[in-house]
């Protein structure tokens, strides 16, 4: 269901407004190449940042541009479960293909609110929901035994977007899990090696300005054709760690920027990148010739 690359695009701002017309471009981008899926108003859309209002037309209108020529996957995630509710609710009738759900973060559940939580969720929507376990962030991870639970119990509970950093966790969620429930990098550094221990693509950062290549990078793994991926791997690593030299989406906003294609504009607390940071991201731009 989810195989292949999808991009966790940004969320453009100008004036301190949604910029609806430099969204559309940056979909149309990501279809015209070849980008399996679009994630909106996941971490790298600063959905913290977006009102309720925002949110939900930042989804009606990614569903609208991608036009059925990618997969949709709306982040609905929130610390709050009725919250979380609500915004699945909201994507499911704007006509998303998926919601991504994250870890609920700063009030640290147990386990088993974390299996409450999901479950709630999934029991308010027919959507195919994706986990999202990023203990960087919210300073928990969803356990392998709480992800059986939930792919036992929840039907539409079919995926997860796995941050957590470790190839051997990604070892386990595939022995423990159905067969049919499937992993998705979170890292672009981790794509290739998540992928040779069973992932089957990723939600990148990195597609936001090379989607073709993420792509491509995920077909050879996809096919076994780990030689081809690798090389892909290796030509790009300099951008897929840059990107995160500071916070995401700090850098790949600004990346985008430089490409003219946004404005380098963020929600507090997040701010312009510093200038040694900043001059690191461009140098390695520049060599790659993306700038």
């Amino acid at each position: 269901m989810f195989e292949g690359a999808h991009t966790a695009l940004v969320t453009p701002f100008r004036d301190n407004r949604f910029d609806e017309a430099a969204y559309t471009q940056l979909i149309e981008f990501q279809v015209a190449n070849g980008i399996s899926g679009i994630v909106p108003v996941g971490t790298t859309g600063e959905s913290p940042t977006l009102d309720h209002k925002e949110h939900q037309r930042v989804i009606e209108l990614a569903v609208k541009v991608a036009a059925g020529q990618c997969k949709v996957i709306a982040g609905t995630g929130s610390n709050s479960t009725d919250e979380a509710i609500s915004l699945t609710a909201e994507a499911e009738r704007a006509g998303a293909d998926a919601a991504l759900l994250v870890v609920p973060y700063y009030n640290k559940p147990s386990q088993e609110g974390l299996f409450r939580h999901f479950k709630a969720i999934a029991e308010r929507t027919r959507l195919p929901l994706v986990l999202y376990s990023i203990p960087g962030r919210a300073g928990i991870e969803i356990a392998v035994s709480t992800a059986v639970r939930l792919s036992e119990a929840c039907p539409n509970i079919v995926a997860m977007k796995e941050s957590g950093g470790s190839v051997d966790r990604v070892s386990q969620l595939r022995q423990a899990t159905p067969d049919y429930f499937e992993i998705l990098s979170g890292d672009d550094p981790l794509t290739l090696p998540f992928m040779a221990a069973g992932a089957v693509g990723v939600i990148s950062v990195a597609s936001n300005i090379i989607p073709r290549e993420v792509s491509s990078l995920v077909v050879a793994a996809l096919a076994g054709n780990f030689a081809e991926a690798l090389e892909i791997h290796e030509r790009w690593y300099p951008l897929f760690r840059d990107l995160f030299v500071e916070t995401n989406p700090v850098p790949i906003k600004t990346a985008l920027a430089w490409q003219n294609r946004m404005a380098l504009e963020l929600r507090l607390p997040l701010c312009e990148m510093l200038p040694e940071n900043a001059a690191r991201l461009r140098a390695t731009l520049t060599a790659l010739k993306l700038v």
